[in-house]
This record gives structure tokens, sequence and C-alpha cells, in this order.
């Protein structure tokens, strides 16, 4: 490739950004007013608060208040440049990353890199269960997945048959971590209380939401205490909660699990299935760890140094759901600190400062919540544990503090607010190509994918970059 690779003029310090999740975006924020240019490169045009996607697949929030333009944030911060396109290749010889949008390809060439391209959804090798049992790590999915449960309700408006009624409202819900178990009591207020009234040929009381999961505990990072309560919270919301539980097949009508204790299989009828059990890191990781001659765990994150170097590459630093080190959780908040940790040793050393000079990266838990339903919520804080009303508040107070602007706070608070005094979501529209969009893909590249001129954004999402 003949064309020279981009780098800004004026001769400073470029730092290239893969992925504009919390590591990406709280990187780039920390450049601000430096002497640094940055490039931010992701395959969408938007900073996601993934964990809130539960919360428009169920109609309490919009798109645009979990994730707005990436443009529009750092509009202000004249250091960086914003590039959509996905990521193919990184040299990190020559320190070249290419991108692709369509058919146009880009190089830019760095003197640090910072890889937060995040993770997506894990089968455990049971790819084949995506078609019938979406995830929940895009917007398209949770669009999809708001399509599905309300398409489920309105097919069995107009069944005439028993058990195929019985089948559209059950709802299984594979993964009982905090997606999981935030979706499975959503899905159950959905059922139970909003919809209630709004059908004419059945009651919505008579939906079945059903969470599985291969442990032995519901939240089992939260401890024994809390998943406890979790699960009891749920149980009065009306979810059937199976624990040792392994699904071992899912078809378009059923899923099928085997449980762990006594070896008994059951297979359960059911239109819509969710997928919540497992991530998997972004495939950049295995690139650059072929490249560095370091090695990446089961799910695909790079083992990385102290100071989340790669190998012997002292300016590539892998963040969040794609680095492995002291086996710390997949969350938000290791992102957000990693991205800074990289961030501020880069200034430091564009100031003058030595390499090795560099302190290892310590993580500070500040803790984990989820929320089970209105006004009940689950809270880790070190030793301190809470529930109920007070740890829904506090689950609200901090999932508004790390929503990005004034006016999706306001309109996140005003939707939440008003599903307090009203049963009443307001964005339950659904589409048909919310919910066939997928498979439409997938038909197009079984047509045109065999020439080579597929466009980049219509192939596997799960492939390079980004969210």
């Amino acid at each position: 490739m003949s064309e020279k690779p981009f780098r800004p003029d004026g001769g400073r310090t470029h730092v290239v950004i893969i992925g504009s999740g919390f590591g990406g975006l709280f990187a780039a924020q920390k450049f601000n007013n430096t002497d640094v240019d940055v490039t931010i490169i992701d395959r969408t045009n938007h900073h996601l608060f993934q964990p809130l996607l539960y919360q428009v697949a169920t109609g309490l929030l919009s798109t645009g208040e979990i994730a707005p333009s990436t443009r529009q944030i750092f509009k202000d911060q004249e250091n960086v440049h914003v590039v959509k396109g996905e990521v193919t290749d990184i040299n990190v010889e020559q320190q070249i990353v290419t991108t692709e949008l369509g058919a146009i390809v880009r190089r830019y060439e760095y003197d640090y890199l910072i890889v937060a391209a995040g993770a997506g959804q894990s089968y455990f090798g049971n790819d084949h269960f995506a078609e019938f049992a979406p995830g929940m790590k895009t917007i398209d999915d949770a669009l999809e997945i708001r399509a599905r449960i309300i398409g489920a309700f309105e097919r069995a408006e107009l069944a005439t048959d028993k058990e195929q009624r019985e089948r559209l409202l059950t709802f299984v819900i594979v993964g009982a971590g905090p997606t999981g178990v935030e979706l499975a009591g959503q899905v159950a207020e959905m059922a139970h209380r909003t919809l209630r009234d709004e059908y004419s040929n059945f009651d919505t009381n008579s939906a079945k939401v059903v969470l599985l999961d291969g442990a032995p505990q519901v939240l089992p990072p939260f401890g024994k205490r809390l998943g406890r309560n979790a699960q009891r919270q749920l149980e009065k919301l009306g979810v059937t909660v199976k624990l040792n539980a392994i699904v071992t097949d899912i078809t378009k009508d059923s899923v099928t699990y085997k449980s762990t204790q006594d070896d008994t299989i059951e297979t359960i009828p059911c239109f819509c299935k969710i997928w919540s059990a497992g991530v998997a890191a972004s495939p950049l990781g295995k690139l650059i760890a072929d490249q560095t001659g370091v090695e990446i765990d089961r799910a695909g994150r790079v083992m990385v140094n102290p100071d989340l170097s790669v190998g012997d590459h002292n300016n590539v630093f892998v963040i969040g759901d794609m680095m492995n080190y002291n086996n710390l959780p997949g969350v938000a908040q290791v992102a957000i600190q990693g991205g800074e940790y990289a961030a501020e040793n880069i200034v430091a050393e564009v100031d003058g400062r030595d390499p090795n000079a560099r302190e290892p990266f310590e993580y500070f838990d500040k803790g984990s919540m989820a929320t089970v339903s209105r006004y009940s919520a689950v809270v880790k804080i070190g030793k301190v544990e809470f529930t109920g009303f007070i740890g829904w508040v506090a689950w609200l107070l901090v999932h508004m503090m790390f929503l990005v602007g004034f006016r999706n706070r306001a309109t996140a608070a005003a939707s939440w607010g008003l599903n307090v005094l009203s049963r009443n979501r307001w964005q339950l529209t659904t589409t048909r190509q919310q919910l066939h969009s997928r498979n439409a893909l997938q038909k197009f590249e079984e047509v045109v994918g065999s020439s080579g001129d597929t466009p980049i954004e219509l192939r596997d999402t799960r492939r390079f970059g980004g969210k």
C-alpha cells in the first residue's frame, strides 16, 4: 500500500485509541489540554453505556440516552480526532493500525497505542445458539431483543392453540450474572405490570420468565447472601430460577438444559431466548498476542504486564475487557481506571519521565451493584453489603453519574421517575427491521460474501475492534 499512514501535523506525540467504550472514552478525556494528539477509532459512531442496554431492550430508555455520538462528546476537545472504521490489522513493529469502512482503507501511525476494543458474546463453543438466542452487547442486540419480547406478546394475542400461546409467553434468559438478573426482573415487570390489561385474549400475568445458570447461585461475584437476596426478589416477581443448569441445546422453539446435580435433562418450550452467560474478548487481542509473543486466556484476553503494556512493547497498552491482569473482572470501572492509568503514563512520558519509572496498575474496587426491580437492588462495596430501596437509590445515582451529558442524565432520570409513578414504558416501539435485520445480513453475506465485496460494516460484528 503506497499511501502514507496518517498522523496529525505538528509533530506532537500521536496516541491511537481503539474503541470508544468506557476505557477508550476516559483515556481520551484524560489527554485534554495536553501536548498530545489523539485518534479514536471505533466501528460505531457512539459511546455505549453497555450496562444499561437491558433497559433499552425492555423499553425504559431510548438508544440516544445510553449511546451519545462520539463526535459530539469530543467536539470541544481539539486534540481528539474521531474515526469510524473497523480495525483489520495492527502492526506493532511498524506502529501502524489499518482500518476499513466499506471500500475505504486507511492506515494510522502511532507513537502509543491503547487497545480498548471490548468483548463480544461467548457461547462457549456453541456459536449456533446465537441464531435463536441473541446476546446483548450492542444497540442492535437490544433492539432485536425488544422486538422479540414484544413480538411474543403480539403473537400470543393471535394464537388459538393453548400450547402455542404458552410457548410464546415463556421467556428464557441464560446467565444469572448482573445482566441476566436485571433483564429477568425487567421482563417480569413488563409482563406483570406494564402490559397488564393491554391484551384482550390472554392475561399477561400468565407469562413465565425462566432464568438459567450453570452456577450454584445467582450473582456469584456478589457473595452468597446477596445472591440469595436477589434470587428471592426475582422469585417474588414470578421469575423461575434454575441453577446448576447447563444449556445443551437451543432451537427455534426450545431450550434444553442438563442438571449438574442429578444429570436430568429438561426441555423448555419457548419462543423468546436471550443469552447473557459469557463474554469473549475482541479478536484483536489474539492479533496482538501473536505479534508480541504473549499468551491469551480462554476468553481471548491478553496477558499484560503490571503496567498494562504487552510483552516488550511498552508503547502498547491493552485495557478493559481485553486484558487479563490479577483476575480483574470485566466491569466498567476496570476499563475506566485502566484507560486513565494508561493516559497518565503517556502524558508523564511525553513530559520527559522515563518509561521504566511506571508504577504497577492498582485497581480500586468501587463496588458492584445490580438492580432486580423497582425499589430493589443489591450492592456490594468492599465488606459493606446492602439491598432493597437503599440499594436501588444507590444504583440510580451511580448509573446517572456515569451517563454522558446533562441531557442524557436528565432524560434518564425523567424516564426512571415516570416509571415509578406510572406502569407505562415509553420506548416499546418495534419494527420488522429490528427483528429480522441480523438474519437478513447473514443471508446477504451468503449471496455476495464469496466475491470478497461484502461491505465491512455488514461482516460478523464479533470480528475486530469497537464494541
